[in-house]
Parts: structure tokens; sequence; C-alpha cells
């Protein structure tokens, strides 16, 4: 019998921590973290030697976070937008094909933003070496040089990680006058003449009175 004003018992004892003859195993367990994560290092290693000398990682805007509260913040996007690549003198296509991630659904919302991922395509293609389709052919319009290409080694990383610059603080000489001036004080006597302040109208005005 329940007594008091008590919830109403109702356990759900429906989670299986093993297998048995009823049924597999039910609760999803992280016992392959270790070993996980071994095999996704072992995986990123083959993929870049399979790629080499082209970087692992796709170059990617920069773009502010959703909602007011985060949007003065900036993060590293999807992908640039088609009026951004157009902009840079580039096509969708050909971007994909050089390391660049392109986001046909984003559309630009200001001027800034779009200068700024612009510049940063603009960056990115001065600094970029593209080997030929073949490369036993001839450089082609385009394509770098074959002393460029002997060069390329391949880059670990964020492609061109933002750089936050570090905010900028002016120390002011310390005066007499600051030091014989005591804040706490101040602040005291403020708040003590503010509580009074009703007192004195007070009194004054039964001066005037008398």
């Amino acid at each position: 019998m329940v007594k008091h004003n008590n919830v109403i018992p109702n356990i759900h004892l429906k989670k299986k921590h093993s297998a048995s003859s009823r049924g597999p195993l039910k609760a999803k367990l992280n016992l392959d973290q270790a070993s996980k994560k071994k095999s996704r290092r072992m995986a990123r290693a083959a993929r870049a030697a399979r790629i080499a000398p082209r970087p692992l990682q796709m170059l990617r805007p920069i773009v502010h976070c959703q909602t007011q509260k985060y949007s003065a913040k900036t993060r590293l996007g999807r992908g640039f937008s088609l009026q951004e690549v157009k902009a840079a003198g580039l096509t969708p296509a050909y971007a994909r094909t050089v390391g660049i991630a392109v986001d046909h659904r984003r559309t630009n919302r200001s001027a800034e933003g779009l200068n700024v991922n612009v510049e940063r395509l603009k960056e990115y293609t001065s600094k970029l070496v593209v080997f030929p389709r073949r490369r036993l052919s001839a450089p082609k319009a385009g394509d770098s040089s074959a002393d460029d290409c002997k060069a390329a080694t391949q880059y670990v990383g964020t492609v061109l990680p933002l750089s936050k610059a570090a905010p900028e603080i002016v120390m002011e000489a310390v005066t007499a006058d600051m030091t014989a001036t005591s804040a706490f004080t101040a602040v005291r006597v403020a708040r003590q003449e503010t509580k009074i302040e009703g007192y004195r109208a007070a009194v004054e005005a039964r001066k005037k009175k008398d």
C-alpha cells in the first residue's frame, strides 16, 4: 500500500547490459574507444599517403556563428558560396578539384563577409601548387612549374587557420592624483550622501517654514 503523497512506482527494468538467450545486447557500450582511436589514426595516415602531396583537409570559409548571442564570433564554415568563388575568379567545379570546399546552399548577407572570404581564396590560390593532370605531361595553363611541383610537400593541419589578433592594451601612467584618490572612500561617501539626502531636504524645508 502506497503511503503519503509519493510518486507512483513505475520502474522500467528493460535495459539489458549483457546478451542472453532472450535477445542481443541492447545497451550501447563504448569498450572499443582505444582501438577506434588507433584505427582512425591509421586511416588518416593511409589516406594522407594515398593522396600525397595533397593536404588532408580542404579550405573552409570564415563565417559568423548563429544566433545573436554568438554572432560576434567567427568560425570555419562548411564551404564557400558560389558568389565568393565567382568573385575570386574560379568555378565551383575547378575549386573542388584544388582542395576548396564549396557549399551551393550558402548565401552572402554582407559585403564585409564576402570580401573576407574572397581575399581568403586569393591568398590560398597564390600559395597553391597545381600538379599537371598527368604527371608525365608538360605543364599547361594554370599548372605550376616543374620545380615547384618537385619541391611541394604535403601540408598537415588546418588550411589557413583562423588567426585571432591579440587585444591592444594601453597602459596609462599613474599620476599623483590617482594615488591620492580612494575609489572605495568616494563610493562610501556618495552612498551616505544619497542615504541622508531626503533628511537634509526635510530639515531645510522646516527651517524655511520657521
